[in-house]
């Protein structure tokens, strides 16, 4: 499973114009999902979102997670981060898991996190979506919980 987070100053996530997720300070999570990834997987991904230090400690350093500084999270599929482009001009999907296996997976992501977090939003499954975003630093990181392994 496949997270590319984004320190934000702010986030959101619309679908036909409707704001459908959206958060201030915290972290805007772009969520891939391979073939041979599970519930293992989701929640390793979740537990490193949740404890990555990202954020600025008093000296400027980044020592702080989102644990520690309660910011928002915002959650958005997005299937393309589990494309392969290592050849030709093209990607190539095989990697990615199926609609239904990745439904489900991100599905079951969101839940775990809004029991362990808050505030927690998120993007639409499947839907076209205009994501929106400041990313502050600029801070982005991309983080993978190998299929098969947590």
């Amino acid at each position: 499973m496949i997270g590319l987070l984004q320190r934000v100053a702010r986030a959101e996530v619309r679908v036909d114009g409707e704001t459908v997720g959206a958060i201030g300070p915290g972290l805007l999570v772009l969520v891939g999902v391979e073939r041979g990834d599970g519930e293992p997987q989701a929640g390793r991904l979740l537990e490193r979102l949740l404890s990555y230090r990202v954020f600025p400690d008093a000296a400027g350093r980044m020592n702080r997670s989102l644990r520690e500084t309660g910011g928002g999270l915002l959650l958005v599929p997005q299937f393309t981060l589990a494309a392969d482009t290592r050849k030709g001009t093209r990607p190539s999907f095989t990697p990615a898991a199926d609609p239904a296996t990745g439904g489900r997976l991100f599905a079951h992501l969101l839940e775990q996190a809004r029991r362990r977090h808050a505030p927690v939003a998120a993007g639409r499954f499947g839907a076209h979506m205009a994501v929106e975003l400041v990313n502050d630093g600029p801070v982005t990181f991309w983080l993978r919980v190998p299929p098969g392994g947590p």
